[in-house]
């Protein structure tokens, strides 16, 4: 296949891009790249390939990590001389937040810096963007992931603080300490510090794609939030020839509970990802992997049970990728629809065995809630194979993984000794995931613990527990259908009709007019009632 020009597959996405409902408008300042937002990187390179190198640094914004290539590429043409293009290169290797470079790649990305530093013309700024490279691909095979992430950091900061009005740099700054966060490294510090450098750059550049998805990205858990909201509904709008930017608004939407925002934020990400035949299909699969979690919250089930059809029409996907997302959609669908006999007969998908966890788990819980606990202890014995192959896998790959047992292996656990009688011993180990939860986050693979720990409750017939337990829960995750649902069921329970009232109206409000989950008409049943009751 021939190769594209970057400036034809900009322009193939801005032509594309007005169907997402976001069209093109000229930028303030000189753009780096149409409907890509506008940065300000310069550089010692000829002006053609000065042009190329912000286009670069734009797509680098946005995680386009395959057109960065193509971009620098093309700048390190143009200008043969063009020191930096070559760091452009390397770091569109760097995946920061979506994986770690494996050994052949790290190879590749410290030639490409090698041969930037090799280069005499360059700026002292170019040189220290080299140098932050070159601190990340340094030779040394002894180096964790999490020293190479520091490492890289730590040259960023002596960047920043040596160039502090360059703000393509301090954002770039910014980004490395956010993925030190998602490594475990003083996750909360790392993203305040983080935030306190996007927020003001962010309203200082409003166009600039880089501040508004790195502050998105520093916001991504249940505490902070409500500080990425600016930024998610400006990012598809900096960007709108980005699928990558139509969907990474919803991280904070989903945090928040917006559901319907989420919808459209992630229907526009999927139809760009297949307009712009991207050749990698994860930006599809990851735009309808938010899809359905938020069709479930809204109550939309049979939009999400159709969706797991709809993935096998994802272009560029391998049978396996196909087979995999399929499987990982259903086991969640049965498991927030509660449709428990389904989850236990869920089949187990043609896929590598790392690949069949969430399966395996859906079916412990599924048949442990339907009381085959026979059922559930043989699913349960597979599980726990896969998680030591799971975590044999991550070590290999130089993942350090937490100390202990596995969330998803505890939580199997739980319910198995819930559905033996053993409620006492259930409870005790719901509290350990609930309390390892709040240290690794909340994923959305699985109902959260502090729910899972609310529904025993409730099944135990001591409600006011329950309701106490089902509010944690939505504090972490807002506007959730089934601690909404199981919250009101709880307060009517224990005898608390306007909390009752309050919780199922909420539940209603969250859910579009075409949502068909069962339990939905229940509430909208026992408002009604109560409405005639006060009138």
């Amino acid at each position: 296949m021939p190769r594209i020009p970057v400036v034809a597959v900009l322009l193939m996405l801005a032509f594309l891009s007005p169907a997402t409902g976001f069209a093109a408008s000229p930028p303030q300042a000189a753009p780096s790249s149409i409907s890509l937002g506008t940065v300000d990187f310069p550089s010692s390179c000829t002006p053609a390939a000065q042009k190329t190198v912000e286009q670069g640094v734009a797509l680098l914004h946005s995680f386009q990590y395959q057109q960065v290539e193509q971009a620098f590429t093309q700048a390190s043409e143009q200008d043969p001389r063009c020191a930096i293009a070559y760091w452009g290169k390397a770091m569109g290797l760097y995946h920061q937040l979506w994986d770690f470079p494996t050994e052949a790649t790290l190879h590749d990305g410290l030639q490409d810096v090698q041969q930037g530093k090799k280069l005499a013309q360059g700026t002292d700024r170019e040189r220290a963007y080299l140098a932050a490279a070159a601190a990340f691909y340094q030779n040394n095979p002894k180096l964790s992931h999490v020293e190479r992430r520091r490492a890289y950091s730590q040259a960023m900061a002596r960047l920043h603080a040596k160039f502090p009005n360059d703000d393509e740099g301090a954002a770039f700054y910014a980004l490395s300490l956010v993925a030190l966060a998602e490594e475990g490294d003083k996750e909360m510090s790392n993203r305040k510090q983080a935030i306190a450098i996007l927020q003001p750059l962010f309203h200082k550049h409003p166009d600039n794609p880089g501040m508004a998805h790195y502050l998105i990205h520093a916001t991504d858990t249940p505490q902070l939030a409500s500080q990425g909201l600016e930024a998610a509904r400006a990012y598809a709008k900096i960007a709108p020839a980005s699928s990558h930017a139509l969907h990474m608004p919803s991280h904070i939407f989903v945090r928040l509970g917006l559901w319907q925002e989420c919808i459209n934020s992630n229907l526009a990400a999927a139809a760009d990802a297949i307009r712009a035949h991207l050749a990698d299909p994860g930006y599809e699969f990851h735009a309808m992997d938010f899809l359905d979690y938020a069709y479930l919250q809204s109550g939309q089930d049979s939009k999400a049970r159709a969706l797991v059809e709809e993935l096998k029409s994802v272009p560029g996907a391998s049978g396996e990728e196909i087979a995999d997302h399929q499987a990982v959609t259903a086991a969640r669908n049965a498991l927030e629809s509660h449709q428990w006999k389904q989850a236990a007969e869920l089949p187990i998908p043609k896929v590598k065995l790392l690949w069949q966890d969430n399966t395996y788990f859906a079916r412990v819980v599924g048949a442990a809630r339907r009381g085959d606990v026979a059922g559930a202890r043989q699913d349960l014995d597979k599980l726990k194979e896969i998680i030591v192959a799971r975590n044999a896998h991550n070590k290999e790959m130089g993942y350090a993984g937490h100390a202990g047992d596995a969330i998803d292996q505890i939580e199997a656990e739980t319910w198995l000794a819930f559905a033996e009688g053993k409620s006492d011993a259930a409870l005790k180990s719901v509290e350990i995931a609930v309390k390892r939860e709040k240290e690794e986050g909340v994923g959305y693979d699985r109902p959260p613990a502090l729910e899972m720990q609310a529904d025993m409750l409730l099944e135990l017939k001591r409600p006011a527990e329950a309701l106490a337990a089902y509010k944690a829960a939505l504090r972490d995750s807002p506007r959730r259908f089934n601690s909404l649902y199981g919250a009101a069921r709880a307060a009517e329970l224990a005898g608390n009709a306007a909390e009752a009232r309050e919780y199922y109206a909420t539940l209603v409000q969250s859910c579009e007019p075409g949502a068909d989950r069962a339990e939905l008409q229940t509430a909208k049943n026992y408002l009604a009632q109560h409405q005639q009751a006060a009138e």
